[in-house]
């Protein structure tokens, strides 16, 4: 089983694209290919790099008292 983030079925966005740069608001890529685009825009130059994709925070785990565990 690979890393999430080396998987050869990942949705190509130009979010992580290696012709793109966030811009500083973080709203737009800079292409050097398109020029200014959407971040999950996708073209058919697109080349992964899994330098710029940001893994997603896994959600916090409820909080559990000693009765919840109790009959």
């Amino acid at each position: 089983m690979g890393y999430k983030l080396f998987d050869k079925n990942i949705t190509p966005a130009c979010e992580y694209c290696e012709h793109g740069l966030l811009t500083s608001d973080g709203a737009m890529v800079d292409c050097v290919k398109r020029g200014l685009v959407s971040p999950y825009f996708r073209c058919p130059r697109f080349k992964y790099s899994p330098v710029l994709r940001i893994p997603r925070r896994s959600p916090k785990l409820p909080k559990y008292e000693k009765d919840d565990f109790s009959l």
